[in-house]
């Protein structure tokens, strides 16, 4: 009996330890928003929306005159949308409105963060759009970035939208922790973002952006989830490493997304 104690107190706290090394391995959150849009020269409409399980989450509305599409922004693990400025203003020069949210646990948003709750976060910030801000389904657009190109292929797979763009997006959590952390036995880790499953289901238009340099999430895991989705879809491959290929390659970033949404 003692025996068997040992080896469910062991389990109990290696499962403890694994859960701890998840967390912080997977979501980087800061409080503290250092900047908006307004010292970038954008108007912009602070709001709040609520999740199906009564979070309180912060977006900002970044509108720009006669745009046709409006992009519901999920961004990475890491900083807060205070941290996305530049790309925030690249897409409204590029024509778009923007929306983009904390997740729970990020800037001004309440709650901790999990796979589960990054999913209603991102389903409580399309809701506002189509329900608070009377924004047709089919001028939404979703655009994430690494962790969130996994939040938009989710939400991409259950609700209607114009179409799908991710960047440097990583295929599941089990491919990743496979390198990072092959220690890490897959079901012992519960979240899963499970990318290229998903995306097999997708029916609207999908643009892939990765970087060959990307040094955190391989350029293959770009590949591989363009491999799994259906058409219509497009590949645009980039340079640059992963915090900063948008940037480093914004020529290219923004001609192909211009082509990409001016074809849909």
């Amino acid at each position: 009996m003692k025996f068997i104690l040992l080896i469910i107190v062991s389990a109990a706290i290696f499962f403890l330890i694994i859960r701890y090394i998840e967390r912080q391995s997977i979501f980087f959150p800061i409080k503290e928003i250092a900047a908006a849009p307004r010292e970038a020269g954008l108007q912009c409409e602070d709001v709040y929306f609520e999740t199906s399980d009564k979070k309180r989450i912060n977006g900002w509305f970044v509108p720009c005159e006669r745009a046709k599409y409006t992009i519901l922004f999920c961004h990475g693990n890491a900083g807060n949308m205070g941290h996305r400025l530049e790309k925030i203003l690249a897409f409204h020069n590029m024509g778009f409105d923007v929306f983009i949210f904390d997740y729970r646990g990020y800037g001004k948003s309440v709650g901790r963060p999990h796979e589960a709750g990054l999913y209603k976060d991102a389903f409580g910030a399309y809701e506002y759009l189509v329900k608070t801000r009377k924004i047709f389904a089919e001028n939404i657009i979703l655009y994430g970035e690494s962790i969130g190109g996994g939040v938009a292929i989710e939400l991409a797979r259950k609700q209607k939208v114009k179409a799908l763009i991710t960047e440097d997006t990583f295929s599941s959590i089990k491919e990743m922790s496979g390198m990072a952390c092959p220690f890490i036995p897959h079901f012992a880790i519960s979240n899963k973002f499970d990318s290229l499953s998903k995306i097999r289901h997708i029916d609207s238009p999908k643009l892939i952006i990765h970087s060959t340099d990307d040094e955190i999430v391989p350029f293959w895991m770009g590949e591989k989830l363009y491999d799994a989705s259906g058409p219509p879809k497009k590949f645009l491959k980039i340079k640059g490493s992963h915090n900063t290929a948008f940037f480093d390659s914004e020529k290219e970033c923004t001609e192909g997304m211009k082509s990409f949404i001016d074809n849909l």
